[in-house]
């Protein structure tokens, strides 16, 4: 077992947590359970990015990538900054980077085969 794995102390899993971050949660995954917003948002765990670009990447017309980052800003998961006339989006800190990360880990080890750690 590792370290990280013995999880009773640092998070008490007994105990359930408030209403309103549970209904925050289920918010987030559900903002997460979109192919275009999941790919959308691991492009910007990695780099700001501009509505035209992202498009352009996902394979996404460019209004449909501007409704699905209007959703994951509202979600808490997106902040975006203004250069000029452009908005820049990026992911918002390292709990979404990792939440995203360990999402798809854990679907490689599905996937794969490879034992879990």
């Amino acid at each position: 077992m590792y370290a990280r794995d013995d999880v009773a102390t640092t998070t008490n899993w007994q105990e359930l947590p408030a209403t309103d971050h549970v209904n925050t949660a289920v918010d987030v995954f559900r903002m997460l359970a979109d192919g275009t917003r999941l790919r959308v948002l691991w492009l910007l765990c990695g780099a700001e990015y501009d509505v035209t670009t992202l498009a352009a990447e996902v394979g996404t017309a460019r209004p449909a990538v501007s409704q699905h980052l209007a959703k994951l800003r509202l979600a808490g998961l997106v902040s975006t900054r203004r250069d000029g006339r452009r908005a820049l989006y990026r992911a918002r800190g390292g709990h979404v980077r990792r939440l995203l990360g360990e999402a798809i880990q854990a679907v490689d080890h599905h996937l794969t085969g490879a034992p879990d750690h």
